[in-house]
């Protein structure tokens, strides 16, 4: 008797099952997932980003940011430790997010709730323009082309000018932030992953010495 058309439809119902409990039903399962309503504030988490941040999505992937950051506070290892979030991240803190920039790998602190532990978009663009000037020794490249100058005391002054220190004799200007580097900063004043979920509650573990004083995080 030839087994083998029985041993093939084997392997093939072998391979269905598997592709069926390993991909399909978690597929199934988050796709059904919905935002939440908050209670008695009329309104849902995970917000909508407000446009402004969704432009500044695009110039963080466009950076390649997600190249050393991350956006996924683990319940493992020394994430909430170090401050950088009171739960741990999960599937439905993305749903808002296209693509989801969860990142590649972990060269710097993870941002997943950076908007909570440092919501001064004033610090993001220093930061920006000068990472080391806000963080001591920080290994974060800097980006000056995401600012324009103008002259301390100029005819027509932007609003959006910040005063920076003099620097070998020259004279004193201000940095005026690009488009780009304001969306860019008012997306990342958007991540805040600080709602308690049923499959996330917060905890209630103090933050560690870093995040109480400001500082993203090693």
């Amino acid at each position: 008797m030839n087994r083998g058309p029985w041993f093939f439809a084997g392997v093939l119902l072998t391979f269905a099952s598997s592709f069926g409990g390993l991909i399909l039903a978690p597929q199934l399962q988050i796709g059904r997932q919905s935002v939440v309503p908050l209670e008695g504030l009329g309104q849902f988490y995970p917000p909508a980003r407000p446009g402004q941040a969704r432009q500044g999505a695009a110039v963080y992937q466009a950076l390649g940011c997600v190249e050393c950051h991350s956006q996924q506070v683990r319940s493992l290892g020394s994430d909430l430790q170090r401050g950088w979030g009171r739960r741990m991240s999960v599937a439905r803190d993305y749903l808002r997010d296209h693509p989801v920039l969860t990142g590649n790998l972990r060269l710097g602190p993870d941002l997943a709730n950076i908007g909570v532990r440092l919501p001064d978009a004033r610090w993001h663009l220093l930061h920006l323009y000068d990472p080391s000037s806000v963080v001591n020794d920080s290994l974060m490249p800097r980006y000056p082309f995401l600012f324009d100058r103008e002259p301390e005391h100029a005819r027509f002054p932007s609003p959006h000018a910040l005063a920076m220190p003099p620097a070998d004799g020259a004279p004193q200007c201000r940095l005026v932030p690009k488009p780009e580097a304001r969306a860019l900063a008012a997306y990342l004043q958007s991540l805040r992953s600080d709602v308690p979920l049923f499959e996330a509650p917060i905890l209630s573990s103090p933050a560690a010495p870093e995040a109480a004083a400001g500082i993203p995080g090693p």
